[in-house]
């Protein structure tokens, strides 16, 4: 090998994520909810006439491959772009581009914008006009839910699709292509434990750039056996996917994630920090603590003290921007947090109370002085507004045949002794 031949050195040093990126449709793995024979998206994408849309979903579900294999399908120009790195003035520059090849040549063009999330509104609102027009084909790519993150102009002018987590076979079926193809490794004597293949589909968490990252971590840094070949157990797995093997399955892990749900709800703070900790020690994604440590502030104690909801988002929020091991501590903090306070699932038996209501009641009406007056041709009158009385007025809210039905029962704990005695002075 010519040691000044550059493009061969650069080739090595191409992650093996990046190797095995499918190049057709044919080729793409997962999704198939999206790109199935006989799926709108596919047909756009096969027929060269994909409009406006959106792509979200988390990492490593193939979001940016298959922004690649329109590129490659489209008789159009394709930019791309990233929302972190550029600006009003990229986009303006694209929209100009964009109009000289239509006048000129008829060409369409498309703007693949990667993370659009981070875009503010000027720069979304920069590109309004040309998706309206037309102009350009705007295609932005994000890991948040853009329903929350994005604009409504924006959205209102694009299609959406979600993208899921890969399923366990799918994420097995890409490991395999990279053991047997010639772009992975198929030129390497592997020997690879069938348990090791179910730790690495496991720990990837249905993000397939992860898995093939632990493969490549594995092969390069597994010993040769003296024959030559590499073998691949459980441990490496484990090692190469950054984590310490403690000894945790898909069992013990669903295992592990219920007991410190559970030490929550019982307020034991000890066992609560024990168990976040080994299962972070254990590899598992702390976002999917942090997840939990939400559910069950709302859960578990609710209206007791609805700090704990803010203190748990506030954490992950904290988290998701900081990372490890940073994040660690306002997440341990949050989990204190909610295990100290008083507990109260009031709010989930007003759920169940409502539903209860809804289902065994027939439809009722609105009472006519509760009702939208913007939409009626008569007066109505009735209606007391509360304002008018010192903030609180005693009428009726709940339809006729449910309006002695009680919804929500506070309990004597925490915050809620408080609504209590509001309730009883009320009465």
């Amino acid at each position: 090998m010519d040691l000044f031949d550059l493009s061969e050195n650069a080739s090595r040093n191409v992650p093996l994520a990046e190797k095995m990126r499918p190049k057709t449709l044919d080729e793409f793995i997962g999704q198939e909810h999206l790109l199935g024979k006989n799926n709108l998206l596919r047909k756009a994408i096969e027929e060269d006439k994909l409009g406006s849309c959106i792509f979200y979903g988390p990492p490593g579900v193939g979001k940016t491959t298959l922004a690649n294999i329109i590129a490659s399908n489209t008789k159009g120009d394709f930019i791309k772009l990233n929302a972190v790195s550029s600006g009003v003035g990229d986009a303006k520059k694209v929209i100009e581009n964009a109009l000289e090849q239509k006048k000129l040549f008829g060409k369409k063009t498309y703007l693949f914008l990667d993370e659009c999330h981070r875009w503010s509104k000027a720069q979304s609102d920069c590109v309004l006009g040309a998706i309206e027009k037309g102009d350009i084909i705007f295609i932005g790519s994000t890991t948040e839910n853009p329903y929350v993150s994005m604009t409504k102009a924006i959205l209102s002018r694009c299609r959406i699709f979600e993208f899921k987590k890969l399923n366990r076979e799918d994420i097995k079926k890409a490991i395999i292509n990279a053991l047997n193809s010639e772009k992975g490794f198929k030129d390497y004597n592997i020997k690879i434990d069938a348990d090791a293949v179910d730790k690495l589909v496991w720990m990837s968490d249905g993000d397939v750039r992860k898995a093939l990252n632990g493969l490549e971590n594995a092969v390069l840094t597994a010993p040769l056996s003296k024959d030559g070949s590499i073998n691949i157990n459980s441990d490496i797995i484990a090692e190469s996917m950054q984590a310490k093997n403690y000894a945790i399955d898909e069992s013990l892990y669903y295992d592990m994630l219920s007991a410190f749900c559970k030490s929550l709800r019982g307020s034991d703070s000890d066992a609560a920090v024990y168990w976040s900790r080994r299962m972070i020690k254990a590899g598992i994604e702390p976002l999917i603590i942090a997840r939990r440590l939400i559910a069950h502030s709302a859960e578990d104690v609710g209206m007791a003290d609805p700090n704990a909801l803010v203190m748990a988002v506030s954490a992950f929020t904290a988290l998701e921007k900081l990372g490890l091991p940073e994040g660690e501590i306002p997440l341990t903090t949050a989990i204190i947090y909610v295990c100290e306070a008083p507990k109260s699932n009031s709010t989930v038996v007003a759920i169940a109370n409502a539903d209860r209501a809804v289902d065994e009641c027939e439809n009722e009406s609105v009472p006519l002085y509760l009702c939208d007056q913007n939409y009626k041709s008569e007066k109505i009158s009735g209606y007391k507004y509360p304002h008018d009385f010192g903030g609180y007025v005693d009428q009726q809210y709940l339809p006729d045949g449910v309006k002695d039905r009680e919804i929500y029962i506070p309990l004597n704990n925490g915050f809620e002794k408080n609504i209590i005695k509001k309730k009883s002075k009320n009465k």
